[in-house]
């Protein structure tokens, strides 16, 4: 992601055979965006989820947003993001985006009011 610009990164999809090769230890909480059921496509070649997700480009409205470790407000703080920042969303519910700002992190959870 060109961060200057806001544009999202054209994901693809992996070339070839993606497959377990061996062990992977798993990323810290709040570090690359890959939980046990969903992962950022970007990251397909490296660690084997039920789901891959192309992200969403969505923005941080007015103010800053936090990024958390868990969708609970209580739970750690990863960072804030900046009014304006582009955050790479994976995951959509009503209340919360689970997402990223890059591939290589941070990752976590945002308030879904948040983010435009």
């Amino acid at each position: 992601m060109n961060g200057s610009e806001g544009n999202l990164t054209d994901y693809s999809p992996p070339a070839g055979q993606v497959g377990l090769t061996g062990p992977v230890a798993a990323p810290e909480s709040g570090t690359l965006p890959v939980r046990g059921d969903l992962a950022h496509i970007a990251l397909a070649e490296r660690y084997l989820v039920a789901a891959y997700a192309i992200p969403v480009q969505m923005t941080v409205r007015e103010g800053a947003a936090t990024l958390y470790a868990a969708r609970d407000d209580r739970s750690d703080t990863v960072a804030q993001l900046a009014e304006g920042s582009a955050f790479e969303a994976l995951d959509v519910t009503e209340s919360w985006v689970w997402g990223c700002v890059a591939p290589t992190g941070p990752s976590g959870y945002v308030r879904r009011a948040a983010l435009a």
